[in-house]
């Protein structure tokens, strides 16, 4: 066997190091990136958004938009880091099913900037349908017009070939305390937003039921996990130029009961 000299076999691990070192550098950056950030909210655990040019939007995400404070609320902000607006998305890492869904918000909804837009909603992961079908949402977001309604109910269909339905409405407040509910059955979906943080019995702003036929077009059956994110519509900077912040005080998720067997 041939004996290396130690200073030519010195030289030869210096070499390969140099040669490896940006691939390495490389592998390590795009683990980092595909590790998703997690944190624990309102009794579950929701992973965080983080990267560049995803959508929707596209947008940036920043993991730092996203925090959970000493009272176990979240808060979600679009920021302006390095001269880039940056947007904030959670979402359940289970999946949930029929029953009813609630959020209480902390924020001037209706002073949404025009190119602002708050998500709360369920998603199909790609097993359940592609995108633009399966999705139970509620946002606020004047979509780019600044003389919008900027309350929006939507179901989009089961079947990829169908439309989705929409409703929209006003939003006044007189204060920043609202909450926003879906409950999902088989065969209907019923929505309402709220003034403040009570019970059914605050004042409502708005309510709509969606109970298009055939049922199994139209309303998927399929769980999902449930996301809330805080972005810029198709990736516009606000039109004021300022930066927004919305809380989460809680999610609450109460399944529907099976039904009985006949």
């Amino acid at each position: 066997m041939t004996r290396v000299p130690r200073q030519a076999f010195r030289r030869l691990i210096v070499l390969v190091s140099l040669m490896v070192a940006p691939l390495t550098g490389e592998l390590l950056m795009t683990a980092g990136a595909a590790e998703p950030t997690t944190l624990q909210f309102a009794g579950l655990e929701w992973a965080v958004k983080h990267g560049p040019d995803m959508g929707p939007g596209p947008n940036m995400w920043d993991r730092r938009n996203v925090w959970v404070d000493d009272q176990g609320r979240l808060h979600l902000t679009i920021s302006r880091r390095d001269g880039k607006w940056t947007c904030a998305e959670v979402t359940t890492t289970r999946r949930l099913h029929f029953g009813a869904y609630e959020f209480q918000t902390i924020s001037r909804l209706d002073q949404f900037d025009a190119n602002v837009v708050l998500g709360l909603f369920n998603y199909p992961p790609r097993d359940v349908g592609p995108d633009t079908t399966c999705e139970i949402d509620i946002e606020f977001a004047r979509w780019g017009r600044a003389d919008a309604p900027v309350g929006n109910f939507t179901v989009w269909p089961a079947k990829d070939e169908l439309k989705q339905t929409s409703h929209t409405f006003d939003v006044r407040l007189n204060g920043s305390f609202t909450t926003h509910r879906f409950e999902w059955q088989r065969d209907r979906i019923s929505f309402a937003s709220m003034h403040g943080h009570a019970g059914d019995s605050v004042q409502p702003i708005s309510r709509w039921i969606f109970d298009r036929k055939p049922v199994a077009d139209y309303i998927s059956a399929a769980p999902m996990p449930i996301h809330v994110n805080l972005w810029l519509f198709q990736g516009r900077a606000p039109t004021d130029g300022k930066e927004v912040e919305v809380i989460i005080k809680t999610f609450r998720y109460r399944p529907l009961d099976p039904p009985k067997e006949s």
